[in-house]
């Protein structure tokens, strides 16, 4: 009995190493090839792109700052950007590329001719008092670079607005009120000084904001600015920030109020309101 019961182990395991072995003969499935994940479809951001941007009027070449965005295929509002008083710096090419980068074709224009730029309050105050004192040679700047920024491919054909800045505010009210073909018109802690003779109707939008603790702005001054600009049929908004002094929206301000002990501050509150606000102005004024 033992022996048969051995016989038959032996069988049994011939036969299973049999199975074994043309099991390992039999062709495999060769695995299938992992699948390559699909890319993520990513979106470009604005890539701004800026150049010398120069126009003439008047036998004198003005040097402006354009800046747009290159990824942006589609022509885009134009908006001008009208420095302080220390002329086309690095603070206004700053916010011609912010502008550029939001969709607009940003020029930052230049008011002195050949770039010029102050270095000392004094100097400043020279270059700003001539531009004031004769506003239409100011007026024929402005439009020589309007005109020229019109022809430009990136700039589409629906008007334009401007933005400007002390110095540039001011400037920006007298283009409203003098009837220049601008959409809307937006001055940051700019002087109401009136440098148009004879206003002109304007039917655009004006967008005025003050610091609240502004020594260099009276406030009589800035009122009888918004209501004369209300009279010529512009849309005025005269927006005050408490605490906000002379220059709020410059990072810059504080270090130029300790070496020529100006009254001016920044207040990254007030920049960062009033900018908001400006750009819901263009956007309602530019893109409709």
């Amino acid at each position: 009995m033992r022996t048969l019961f051995t016989f038959l182990c032996l069988i049994s395991g011939l036969m299973a190493g049999s199975a074994m072995a043309q099991e390992g003969n039999l062709p495999t499935t060769p695995e299938a090839e992992p699948k390559p994940e699909p890319e993520f479809a990513m979106a470009w951001g604005p890539r701004v792109e800026s150049e010398i941007f120069e126009y003439s009027t008047g036998g004198e070449t003005y040097q402006g700052y354009l800046a747009r965005n290159a990824n942006d295929e589609e022509p885009r509002p134009a908006v001008l950007v009208v420095h302080e008083w220390w002329g086309l710096d690095d603070y206004a090419r700053a916010r011609a590329d912010q502008l550029a980068a939001l969709g607009f074709v940003a020029l930052a224009v230049d008011m002195y001719g050949g770039g010029q730029v102050a270095t000392h309050p004094d100097k400043a105050g020279e270059f700003s008092s001539q531009v004031m004192q004769d506003w239409p040679a100011a007026r024929a700047r402005l439009e020589a670079a309007m005109t020229q920024l019109r022809e430009h491919p990136a700039v589409a054909d629906t008007g334009m607005a401007a933005i400007g800045y002390c110095f540039g505010g001011s400037v920006v009210m007298n283009m409203a009120l003098s009837g220049m073909p601008i959409e809307a018109a937006i001055s940051f802690h700019g002087g109401p000084t009136q440098a148009v003779s004879t206003p002109g109707e304007f039917s655009g939008a004006v967008q005025i904001h003050n610091g609240g603790a502004d020594s260099l702005v009276k406030r009589e001054d800035l009122t009888a600015m918004a209501r004369t600009l209300e009279a010529q049929g512009a849309d005025v908004d005269v927006i005050n920030y408490p605490q906000a002094l002379h220059g709020f929206t410059n990072p810059g301000a504080d270090a130029l109020a300790e070496e020529f002990d100006l009254p001016i501050g920044y207040n990254a509150a007030a920049d960062a309101s009033s900018w908001q606000a400006a750009l819901l102005l263009l956007d309602r004024a530019l893109n409709q």
